[in-house]
C-alpha cells in the first residue's frame, strides 16, 4: 500500500506538469507582429488538484509559482498546508522532490515523454501553471496515459495574481537522495 501511495503521489505531481496538448495560437494577421507577454510572474495559491486512476483518487491543495519562460515551481500540500512534494521545472529539465521520503529525481522532457501521453514541453507546463489553458482560468480537466493506465487530472484554479513576488529558488538537495526517474516511475 505504501508503494502504491508513493507511485500515486508521484503520478499526481507528474500529471500536474503534463498539458492537454495545447497549441500556440496562430496569428491570423499576415504581418509579423510579435505580442509582448502580459505578465512576468504568476502566483496561484490554494488551487485544488485531483488525480484519478482506475483504482485510486488523490486530492491536494497546490501552489503554482511561475516566472515567464524561465522557471516554475509546483508545491503539493495534501495535509494541513505541509509540502509533500515539489516540482521544479525549467525549459530544459524537471526535478521532482519527494519531501516525505527524502528523495528526488531529475528528468528531461524527453525522459518524461517516454512514459506519458500526450507529450509535455515547457510551454504547455507554463500554460497549466498560469491558468492559460484553452479550457479557461477556472477549471481544467485533462486526460493522460501512463503506460496502460488512464489518468485524469482536474484542477480547480483559485484566482491568479500577476507580477507579484514569487519564490522559485531551487530547493537545496543535499539532504535528499537522488533516484533514477525510471525506478521512481
Amino acid at each position: 500500500m505504501c508503494y502504491r501511495l508513493r507511485v500515486i503521489g508521484f503520478l499526481f505531481c507528474a500529471l500536474v506538469l503534463v498539458g492537454c496538448g495545447a497549441k500556440k495560437r496562430a496569428i491570423s494577421d499576415q504581418s509579423s507582429v510579435v505580442s509582448e507577454p502580459t505578465w512576468h510572474t504568476c502566483l496561484i495559491q490554494g488551487a485544488s488538484a485531483t488525480v484519478s486512476t482506475n483504482e485510486d483518487r488523490l486530492s491536494a491543495s497546490v501552489t503554482m509559482q511561475t516566472v515567464r519562460d524561465s522557471m516554475l515551481v509546483i508545491s503539493v500540500m495534501p495535509l494541513l498546508g505541509m509540502e509533500m512534494m515539489r516540482l521544479e521545472a525549467t525549459p530544459t529539465e524537471l526535478i521532482a522532490i519527494d519531501k516525505i521520503h527524502g528523495r528526488y529525481a531529475k528528468a528531461t522532457y524527453a525522459d518524461l515523454n517516454r512514459q506519458l501521453t500526450p507529450s509535455l514541453n515547457f510551454d504547455i507546463l507554463q500554460q497549466i501553471c498560469a491558468a492559460e489553458l484553452p479550457t479557461g482560468s477556472e477549471r481544467a480537466r485533462l486526460l493522460y496515459s501512463f503506460g496502460n493506465e488512464t489518468i485524469e487530472l482536474v484542477i480547480d484554479y483559485s484566482p491568479r495574481r500577476l507580477d507579484v513576488p514569487v519564490r522559485v529558488k531551487n530547493q537545496p538537495l543535499k539532504n535528499y537522495t537522488e533516484v533514477d526517474i525510471s525506478k521512481w516511475l
